[in-house]
């Protein structure tokens, strides 16, 4: 049946039922003379910002209600946490996604770049808006918890004692696959083809997925896999602790997302296959 679709009939429709949009261009200056385009900066600065009060507020008040408390299972805990990070990325992704894709993550962005789906200027003026974003959601949570900001660590992301930065660097880099495959599996232009249903439920499996790394790497880093995040925190708390091992949170998101960009595109998408024989094709002419 899988071949039915794929075949015309009597050219009642083309033998492909979906379309791959072109590649962006690499560099499209005619993007800064756009409203669309600056709208979508400002969704992702409110979106990012948005994402790191809710998530670093809830980091912080656990550890406020579990300190000094015998029950160790008091607050929200880290499945809580988790909770929040992946919720709140499914809320914003839902909403956002229509105006600026919905990237919230600088991760995101290169993975999306690398695969030709947003130009360069987009992509930079994106990581912009995300960090900046970042840095005021965690302002906020700083002005409204003073008391326990600095006491609980800001929700800085730290390696955790007992591990090596080859360790939390792997964990980076596992944890941004999983969020940016599953994104570029959720936006599959040929999965929407196929199943209507799945651009509307594309923020459910992408919020899922942050989630899940969220339960795997908290013990580890804290969980980054979102640049924007790990520097928000640590330019407001500003502490050594918060910088010693930051490269970690940009080097592990950035090399996750890139593997995960190679994977989908030329492997899943046969990206190289299909190439390679357009070139082909075109010598015989």
């Amino acid at each position: 049946m899988a071949k039915d679709m794929e075949v015309a009939e009597a050219g009642s429709f083309s033998a492909k039922d979906y379309h791959d949009p072109p590649p962006a261009p690499l560099f499209d200056a005619k993007e800064l003379t756009k409203w669309s385009f600056y709208r979508a900066l400002i969704a992702e600065f409110i979106a990012t910002l948005l994402f790191l009060y809710i998530t670093v507020l809830t980091v912080i008040g656990y550890k406020s209600q579990i300190d000094g408390n015998a029950d160790s299972c008091g607050g929200v805990g880290i499945l809580g946490i988790a909770w929040a990070f992946g919720g709140m990325i499914f809320v914003l992704v839902y909403c956002t996604a229509g105006i600026s894709g919905g990237h919230i993550n600088p991760a995101v962005t290169f993975g999306l770049f690398l695969a030709r789906k947003v130009s360069l200027i987009r992509a930079v003026m994106y990581m912009v808006a995300q960090c900046l974003g970042a840095i005021c959601g965690v302002g906020l949570v700083k002005a409204f918890q003073k008391s326990y900001y600095k006491r609980y660590g800001g929700g800085a992301n730290t390696l955790a004692d007992g591990f090596s930065t080859g360790t939390g660097l792997g964990a980076e880099i596992i944890g941004t696959f999983v969020l940016v495959y599953t994104v570029f599996s959720a936006t599959d232009p040929k999965r929407s083809a196929r199943d209507s249903h799945v651009p509307v439920l594309a923020p459910l499996p992408i919020g899922f997925a942050v989630f899940m790394v969220h339960l795997a790497t908290i013990p580890i880093t804290g969980t980054g896999i979102n640049p924007a995040r790990s520097l928000g925190a640590a330019v407001i708390y500003n502490q050594d602790k918060a910088w010693d091992d930051h490269w970690i949170f940009w080097v592990g998101p950035f090399a996750g997302a890139a593997i995960a960009a190679f994977y989908h595109q030329f492997i899943l998408r046969a990206g190289a296959v299909k190439a390679l024989g357009s070139f082909r094709s075109a010598q015989r002419f």
